[in-house]
């Protein structure tokens, strides 16, 4: 919802005891107005804002009509944004910061919100403070007077921020203004003609509140619930001033150009916004870190209220002129303030309750479970390697056996051709019947089946050569006295069966193992060349095939060195894996030992903590102690000096009746004398 912000003017006490002479400013309920001596209002110099504060308000009024909703409204998850503006020496840093009698904004915000988280039983809440100055235009954390220069980021998930600032999680109000003394003690203040300790830079008290419902009926997180995320920006700028005023020189004139060039920036900023509903203009966010640093909080999501301090004096006339028509124009400008809750891993405390729960897993002596996914995934690929690695070798083992078989049927081959071609040579049949019979039985003899095993001398296996004829039926095993039957087969070659499917023979002729005793010679010679002509037919069908057998077994052996290299790089990658699980399993080593040892720091710098909070009271007692010392040495002193003036003045008075009874005294001596010489 839209809303507009909050402004207010304060007019400070005047510190001149001379009265006016021309013009007077003049506070008629939420209006302020410049007057003439005579009480006549001057057209045009007449202004009205949410509240006007007269010189007779405290602080505590001031927070309460302007400030108090913006700090209530961040407990509940809205940005909120409240800053001080106006001249030099005209009471900010007094509005922000107060007195001892009178606390001022920032102090009175602090103790406010942990009252009210203290009021809120259904949620809980993570504080972080941070505190900042701009001098020179530079960003110094005040916290840490190392962190100096700081840069400014923005980021989808944190919006605007200042890397690199330190923020400390506070858990009550007097940790925070304890920090706040800190901070002040290493901020930048100078002294000028308009003000003994002029601040020359602007600070931003920063509070992050983070809070997330908790489910009253079990105690526990609610993991339905957001978490809210609020910044509560409280900050003092440092007050424009002229130069022939402040009489700056040196350093003093160059802070003073920082702080008018911001300033002014700041207002160009404001009257952008101001016009910002009647046209689409650029605001110059970035053109200073001030404004860059509180842009959602001029111009986006924030509740913002601004007070405008004022000088009374007709000397400032002019400067209070520019500070109201600032917080004129301020109040035209529009915010859209919403609840920031947020469902991701951004926020610290979300963070934090998982590390926490992490931490417990882990002292627990539990693994974590990423490093158990990895551990599990390397054994899976181990085991999916291995599985491969086996089926290749299973792959390769038939290839070599086939491989083997292709050898050997090529062996059986070439055997059968080198015995054609000797049949071939012994072309002269004729010669005589008795060595067509013994080339029969030479050839029957040389086919024999390749895993034949002996088992005596006259023990053998039966073949029938493929050029005797084919038998009508059987033979009888009578017989037979020495043939072996299957089962003593199996038995001899201890199980190995022969894959008749995978034997190359020759194709069937029908011969007869010897010639009819009844048939001429002529007709011999004949069927011989007949013969030999058939013969010469299948071995150029044999050498054929040969070399088909010589082209495959090429291709096998090309195939073979393929799987060997595929076998070897599987190896390599096996042999990865394993190192990938050993580098793993040391990572996880090393991790375990890391952690040990934050665990080690954590504590160590847990009793650091402790014993510094421990100095840090002892030496605040010291401090209380030693100030009530002073304090009573001072009213001592101020008695001494006031005893001294009281003896100094009864000594006067003694020594002038001591002068006045010697001065009665030497007038009777001379009158005693006067006598006596009389007398005489």
């Amino acid at each position: 919802m839209a809303e507009k912000i909050c402004v207010a003017v304060r007019v400070r006490p005047s510190i001149s005891e001379e009265s006016p002479s021309g013009t007077f400013w003049k506070i008629e309920d939420n209006r302020i107005s410049l007057h003439k001596l005579h009480g006549t209002p001057i057209s045009g110099l007449s202004y009205a804002f949410d509240h006007v504060f007269d010189e007779s308000c405290s602080n505590s009024k001031v927070y309460e009509l302007l400030t108090k909703d913006v700090i209530h409204a961040a407990v509940d998850g809205f940005n909120g944004t409240a800053f001080a503006y106006g001249q030099t020496s005209s009471g900010k840093t007094y509005t922000m910061n107060g007195s001892l009698n009178d606390p001022g904004i920032i102090h009175r915000a602090v103790n406010d919100v942990f009252q009210k988280i203290q009021m809120i039983s259904d949620r809980e809440f993570l504080i972080r403070v941070s505190y900042m100055e701009i001098y020179n235009e530079e960003i110094n954390d005040l916290f840490t007077v190392e962190n100096q220069k700081l840069p400014i980021h923005e980021s989808l998930e944190r919006g605007i921020f200042v890397a690199g600032l330190r923020e400390e999680i506070v858990n009550n109000a007097e940790q925070v203004i304890k920090l706040l003394e800190s901070g002040e003690v290493n901020r930048h203040f100078g002294e000028t003609n308009m003000n003994a300790r002029s601040s020359r830079s602007h600070t931003i008290f920063r509070m992050v509140i983070e809070s997330k419902g908790i489910d009253t009926g079990s105690g526990d997180y609610s993991s339905s619930d957001a978490i809210r995320v609020s910044i509560l920006n409280l900050v003092d700028l440092a007050g424009s001033e002229r130069i022939a005023k402040t009489g700056a020189g040196g350093v003093r004139l160059k802070e003073g150009k920082y702080i008018n060039k911001s300033l002014m920036v700041l207002g160009n900023v404001i009257n952008k916004l101001s016009n910002g509903a009647k046209q689409r203009v650029h605001i110059p966010y970035r053109d200073s870190k001030l404004t860059r640093i509180l842009q959602t909080a001029l111009g986006g999501n924030a509740k913002t209220s601004i007070i405008c301090t004022v000088a009374p004096e007709e000397v400032h006339v002019e400067e209070t002129k520019g500070t109201l028509q600032f917080a004129s124009r301020a109040k035209r400008i529009t915010n859209c303030a919403q609840v920031n809750e947020i469902l991701t891993d951004a926020a610290l405390l979300k963070r934090q309750q998982l590390e926490i729960e992490d931490l417990r897993r882990k002292l627990q002596g539990s693994r974590s479970e990423v490093m158990e996914q990895e551990i599990l995934k390397l054994r899976n690929d181990m085991l999916k390697y291995e599985l491969e690695r086996e089926k290749l070798e299973m792959e390769l083992e038939e290839e070599r056996r086939s491989h083997k078989e292709r050898e050997q049927r090529i062996r059986d081959q070439q055997l059968k051709i080198e015995n054609l071609s000797s049949l071939v040579s012994d072309g002269d049949r004729s010669s005589s019947q008795d060595s067509m019979k013994e080339s029969l039985k030479d050839e029957c003899n040389d086919f024999k089946t390749p895993c034949f095993k002996e088992t005596s001398n006259n023990a053998f296996v039966a073949k029938r050569s493929n050029y005797s004829e084919l038998p009508d039926f059987s033979p009888l095993p009578d017989s037979f006295s020495n043939v072996a039957d299957e089962d003593t087969w199996f038995k001899m070659n201890k199980g190995y069966i022969a894959d008749l499917d995978a034997l190359q023979t020759t194709p069937a002729r029908k011969v007869q193992s010897f010639p009819p005793q009844d048939i001429t010679p002529d007709c011999s010679n004949d069927n011989y060349k007949l013969e030999l002509q058939n013969l010469k037919t299948q071995l150029e069908l044999v050498i054929k095939e040969k070399v088909e057998l010589q082209r495959k077994h090429e291709e096998e052996v090309q195939i073979n060195s393929r799987l060997m290299g595929e076998i070897c790089e599987l190896k390599q990658e096996l042999d990865l894996s394993n190192n990938s699980s050993e580098s793993s399993k040391q990572r996880y080593g090393n991790l375990e030992t890391e952690f040990q040892k934050l665990k080690e720091e954590r504590d160590s710098l847990l009793q650091t903590v402790s014993e510094s909070s421990k100095n840090i009271t002892f030496l605040t007692d010291q401090k209380e102690n030693i100030l009530k010392d002073l304090n009573c040495e001072v009213q001592r002193r101020k008695d001494l000096e006031v005893e001294i003036k009281q003896f100094s003045v009864a000594f006067a008075s003694r020594q002038r009746s001591l002068a006045s009874i010697h001065g009665e005294f030497k007038s009777k001596i001379e009158k005693l004398r006067a006598e006596n010489l009389v007398r005489y």
